[in-house]
């Protein structure tokens, strides 16, 4: 079996700051005891971030459906953690560049969206033709290290004078509760998978056809004009996307392969120089909650062994920070 040589990752370790929660998790369902009551009331006028290791649900039945929830107060800090979901972390990543995948130009101009950092980086899936793009970047969570939260009461101003809904039941009250958090330092950590990145397949061979080509021509244009969207992203002109018409993985049995494009070793630079810079400078503020990316450690893995996989979350000191070799090629044309 041919051997893959070079650097196979890109991996990352991000230190966030911040104060308050960005990413909220709704008002799940909760239960509260009334004085002289019988039983306990049910309530969804809690709010609750999203929380590593918490659910709502207190005990199940035999068959597996809630039998009792938790108080809004009954949240162990101790042994949940605040955090902010990879997609919401995505989201606020590549928002820069808005698009829309129902959109009908998406038929016409699918160049459009794959020379972009969305296209390129975070990957999609087109549903009315089924065009997709694997995307090569994989994010962990944000989770909280700190665990400054707390249980906050609330009130809205106005009457608090009980109402009634059309139903005859008793509207909700003005009274809500929150679960806050104060100061914030999230851990993440990420990785840029470079034989996802470097190659683009532009037929359905092994349907993962990243947009739609008539023939050998088109393919040749493409590539062009991808290369010139990477020469656009920096002062380098050595950036280029190479199409043949059967690309095969190295190591495979039989020389069936895809047509596509493949990304050089300076091209696939650009774009990892580029996912570096994102996430530098991410930023978050809404939910009257903000974070900020603090320091990205970055990992150029030329290792061949499994145990190494995201080693710069075990053992730091093994990593290598500068690029000290080329890019792992693992497709090539025949």
């Amino acid at each position: 079996m041919q051997k893959v040589t070079g650097v196979k990752s890109v991996d990352f370790k991000i230190k966030a700051l911040g104060h308050g929660v960005v990413n909220w998790n709704g008002s799940p369902q909760l239960e509260i005891w009334k004085d002289g009551a019988s039983k306990p009331t049910k309530v969804s006028n809690h709010s609750m971030p999203k929380l590593r290791g918490y659910s709502n649900i207190k005990e199940f039945w035999e068959d597996g459906s809630p039998k009792s929830y938790h108080h809004p107060t009954s949240v162990d800090l101790s042994k949940v953690n605040l955090y902010i979901s990879q997609n919401c972390i995505r989201h606020h990543l590549f928002r820069g560049e808005h698009y829309n995948l129902q959109s009908p130009n998406l038929l016409d101009q699918p160049l459009r969206l794959l020379c972009s950092t969305v296209g390129l980086l975070r990957g999609y899936v087109i549903p009315k033709n089924e065009n997709k793009r694997t995307s090569p970047l994989l994010l962990t969570d944000f989770v909280d290290q700190l665990g400054n939260g707390n249980f906050e009461q609330m009130g809205q101003s106005g009457s608090k004078e009980k109402k009634e809904n059309k139903d005859g039941k008793e509207s909700s009250n003005s009274i809500f509760s929150k679960t806050t958090f104060g100061d914030t330092e999230y851990i993440a950590y990420g990785s840029i998978s470079i034989e996802q990145l470097q190659f683009i397949p532009l037929c359905a061979n092994f349907g993962r056809e990243s947009m739609k080509i008539n023939n050998h021509q088109e393919g040749e244009e493409m590539a062009e004009k991808l290369t010139d969207y990477l020469q656009s992203l920096s002062n380098n002109k050595n950036e280029k996307a190479i199409y043949h018409k059967n690309y095969v993985r190295k190591g495979s049995i039989f020389d069936e392969g895809e047509a596509g494009v493949l990304l050089n070793d300076e091209a696939i630079d650009v774009l990892v120089n580029q996912m570096i810079e994102l996430l530098t400078n991410l930023s978050i503020r809404q939910a009257k909650g903000f974070m900020y990316v603090d320091s990205v450690l970055v990992d150029y893995n030329d290792s061949d062994k499994a145990r190494d996989m995201f080693r710069i979350k075990n053992d730091e000191s093994s990593i290598s920070e500068l690029k000290n070799s080329s890019y792992a090629v693992y497709y090539e044309g025949k």
